[in-house]
């Protein structure tokens, strides 16, 4: 079956060849017509907090450090997930 390709191709050279030049030119067409959402981003913007407090339970961190933190970052623009570890 390869025997016959390769016979092929060689036989016909110049087939092949406009052949591969077409294929180069609708591939190069479509890669232009790709739009943006082919390419999605990405990136995975995230923030970090980290508080200390020394002397204070876990429940006083909550109430007094923790909470005002989330209630202040509540209003952010385009925030979509907001977690909390003690």
């Amino acid at each position: 079956m390869i025997e016959r390709i390769v016979r092929f191709a060689l036989q016909q050279r110049l087939l092949v060849v406009v052949i591969c030049v077409c294929l180069f030119f609708v591939g190069l067409f479509a890669t232009k017509r790709l739009s943006v959402d082919a390419f999605p981003d990405v990136t995975n913007i995230q923030v970090q907090i980290a508080t200390e407090a020394p002397g204070k339970s876990p429940e006083e961190v909550e109430r007094f450090v923790t909470i005002p933190i989330e209630l202040g970052m509540t209003g952010l623009p385009g925030l979509v997930e907001m977690r909390s570890l003690n």
